[in-house]
């Protein structure tokens, strides 16, 4: 459950003014069709985001205990540092296809998520947690959190959202999952 939860809110928090949460404000304000944007968002995290996953629990088994440990403490510091660069999104994130809103909103979501700070944040957490599918959900729903929203409210919401504020909050978090993590406190989990 910790996986889960911790997965969820980190991503939910470093998603709020991320470039895949600019994107879904155009493609709801272009296509004005919410449900298959919010479909294709889902079916595009659940992807990239179990791909992920996969690699973070791949590489659990590439790596000793201790050095696992080291490499996801910088990790998480290296991602806290990340969360506070923001995000620019460029025109190409948002050319999209003509075969319809759920295929335009599934290809331009996953490849903008490729190389995020959440999809990298998705790796590091499954490597920590060695719980893909409780990784996996929580880093799906916290996009979703983020996501859905926006989609739904658009520009309402936009400009009243503290964006700041959030990515200081997650880069805290992940700056202390960094620091436990190095001072050994994933040795219950074998690392």
């Amino acid at each position: 459950m910790e996986a889960f939860l911790i997965s969820t809110g980190i991503v939910a928090l470093a998603e709020i003014g991320d470039k895949t949460q600019l994107l879904a404000f155009i493609l709801a304000a272009k296509f004005r069709k919410p449900v298959p944007i919010i479909l294709g968002i889902l079916a595009a995290t659940l992807v990239n985001h179990g791909f992920a996953g996969a690699l973070g629990a791949w590489i659990t088994s590439l790596l000793s205990p201790q050095t696992l440990r080291w490499v996801l403490g910088v990790s998480f510091l290296a991602m806290a540092g990340w969360t506070l660069i923001p995000d620019k999104f460029e025109e190409e994130d948002a050319q999209l296809a003509k075969s319809g809103v759920f295929v335009a909103t599934l290809i331009a979501f996953f490849l903008a998520e490729m190389g995020d700070k959440t999809q990298v944040a998705t790796v590091a957490l499954a490597a920590q947690y060695n719980s893909l599918v409780s990784v996996v959900a929580g880093t799906t729903l916290g996009m979703m959190l983020a996501n859905v929203p926006a989609v739904l409210l658009g520009d309402r919401i936009a400009n009243r959202m503290p964006v700041r504020l959030v990515h200081g909050i997650a880069a805290a978090i992940f700056a202390v999952l960094g620091v436990a993590t190095l001072m050994g406190a994933g040795k219950s989990l074998g690392f």
